[in-house]
């Protein structure tokens, strides 16, 4: 058996045309070589899209490479992550699904009087492998399927087991998203074989007893500035079972080249910066790579605007570079010191604000204000559908608000 895991392309996340093309380009370089390796199945982790209503131009794209799949019969088993859902719940895996595109393995019912969620198995039928999971949610808000999930016919049922989700877990986080809120293994059922992991973007593979492995194949390609300056490239997993063993192997999917340049500026002067980013740069061929650039310290003469990103930009594009980033936000002058605010994950500072303001007025407990909040929030952070009139659109916003407020 022969299986790759895939997670966390995003596309549509960059808004440079440039960038979501290698999005995308990463999307279709990964599908190839899933194809050219003759895997029996494909899993994807959550968030394809970046959100629940890709544009046209992505489907098409998208839709076009799912069908090839379909046509070489390789299956796409995929649950959606915390980015393809809309808040009111909708997401464009419901549709792919009904195209017979993938196969959503988030499956079961409710207990009615229990409460509690029986996942279901969808079994690849050419392995005989078996596949569940839970979806992921944002803040947090899947916490709940795993507090109420039913366990022991998961952990009981024979075979090749795959758990896949798309969460935090507490075992796996990082050292540098070690403030991320996260939840702890044991949410998730014992004794599968491979659980396969979405949600955060740093490649990570761990074996616990009990649970065997589990991994995180990072984003399929870099999603914003830190990443390409951290990871360079995105990749996923390839992993090859004999006699019941899972092997698991990375794969960098490499689109284009990246070079990083990062500067302490302490007792420079504002031209002093730029000649030095030039004199790093001069004479090399740059065609077709991302070039990230950062700078931190104080200035000691001259202001940051006064460094002329004008003439970098224009040398470096001369010399063949494909798209060029800055990044000063930790980069001062003597003469004025900007307000910065900390280089985190916004849905940490968002998810920080929220709790620091709790109970201010006791309506509900605490954990309920807090999921009610962050619900809120997503449901207003939307934007007017293509073709939809302002009175359409602010009624939709209001029933997806009653929705949240009277279940």
């Amino acid at each position: 058996m022969k299986f790759a895991h895939l997670a966390d392309l995003h596309l549509g996340s960059w808004r440079e045309e440039k960038m979501r093309h290698l999005s995308t380009k990463a999307f279709i370089t990964a599908i190839d070589q899933c194809i050219s390796q003759r895997v029996d199945f494909i899993l994807f982790a959550g968030d394809i899209f970046n959100t629940s209503l890709p544009s046209v131009d992505t489907l098409k794209i998208v839709t076009q490479k799912l069908k090839e799949l379909q046509m070489k019969h390789i299956p796409l088993y995929v649950i959606a992550g915390s980015h393809d859902f809309s808040p009111s719940g909708k997401t464009m895996i419901e549709v792919l699904e009904k195209a017979g595109l993938v196969i959503n393995v988030c499956k079961g019912f409710i207990e009615p009087e229990t409460q509690e969620l029986h996942l279901t198995f969808t079994l690849d039928e050419k392995t005989e492998a078996k596949i569940t999971g839970i979806i992921g949610r944002k803040g947090q808000l899947d916490k709940i399927y795993y507090q109420n999930l039913h366990r022991e016919n998961l952990e009981k049922e024979p075979g090749f087991k795959i758990f896949m989700f798309h969460t935090t877990l507490s075992e796996m986080k990082p050292k540098h998203l070690e403030q991320m809120e996260a939840q702890p293994v044991s949410f998730l059922p014992k004794g599968f074989d491979y659980y396969a992991g979405g949600h955060i973007h740093h490649p990570t593979k761990i074996e616990l007893p009990e649970y065997g492995i589990l991994t995180y194949p990072g984003a399929l390609f870099p999603n914003n500035f830190a990443e390409i300056e951290k990871y360079h490239q995105g990749g996923y997993y390839l992993i090859t079972v004999e006699d019941g063993a899972p092997s698991v192997e990375w794969l960098p999917v490499e689109v284009i080249k990246h070079q990083t340049f990062t500067a302490d500026c302490s007792e420079k002067n504002s031209e002093a910066v730029a000649l030095n980013i030039l004199n790093h740069f001069r004479d090399q061929d740059l065609t077709d790579t991302i070039i990230t650039i950062r700078l931190q310290g104080m200035l000691e003469t001259g202001k940051v605007s006064e460094i002329n990103f004008n003439e970098i930009v224009q040398k470096l594009y001369s010399q063949g570079a494909f798209f060029i980033m800055k990044n000063t936000a930790k980069l001062t002058s003597r003469e004025f010191e900007e307000i910065l605010l900390p280089q985190r994950d916004p849905e940490m500072i968002e998810e920080e604000i929220i709790r620091e303001h709790l109970q201010q007025i006791k309506v509900f407990d605490q954990e309920k204000e807090f999921h009610l909040a962050k619900s809120l929030l997503q449901t207003l952070n939307t934007s007017k559908k293509e073709g939809e009139t302002v009175t359409d659109f602010h009624d939709r916003i209001e029933s997806e608000a009653d929705k949240i407020i009277f279940p």
